[in-house]
């Protein structure tokens, strides 16, 4: 029987947010990229744009910024989003973090989410 896989949803990452959608924030996802719901984003300072965290970055995207809440194509032009971008909590087993990310990376990712108000559980 051939293997189904599922991809990511909602509720796999975010496990509550405040009311009246004060967790969320709009924003711009730039152009050559495809993300999932749970991207850990950053944002390019010089353009104000969200793009997927990048650790070794030096333009504003190498700080975790928040979480996109839903699926975005915008490979072929920049595309409107929506990001946890303050008192939330998540599950750190569906957030989707950039391939190659160093644990010392992600701990720091982490606590910038924290910084946010945006807290990270393990298993949860």
């Amino acid at each position: 029987m051939p293997v189904q896989s599922e991809s990511n949803r909602l509720g796999d990452w975010l496990k509550h947010e405040e009311d009246n959608l004060y967790s969320r924030d709009k924003t711009t996802l730039i152009t050559g990229q495809n993300l999932a719901t749970g991207t850990v984003v950053g944002i390019i300072t010089a353009s104000g744009k969200a793009t997927q965290l990048a650790p070794a970055a030096a333009d504003g995207s190498q700080n975790a910024a928040g979480v996109l809440i839903f699926p975005v194509d915008a490979t072929g032009a920049d595309k409107p989003a929506v990001i946890v971008a303050r008192h939330a909590i998540c599950s750190d087993n569906g957030l989707v973090w950039p391939g190659g990310i160093t644990g010392p990376q992600k701990t720091a990712a982490i606590a910038q989410l924290k910084a946010l108000g945006i807290l990270v559980r393990q298993g949860a």
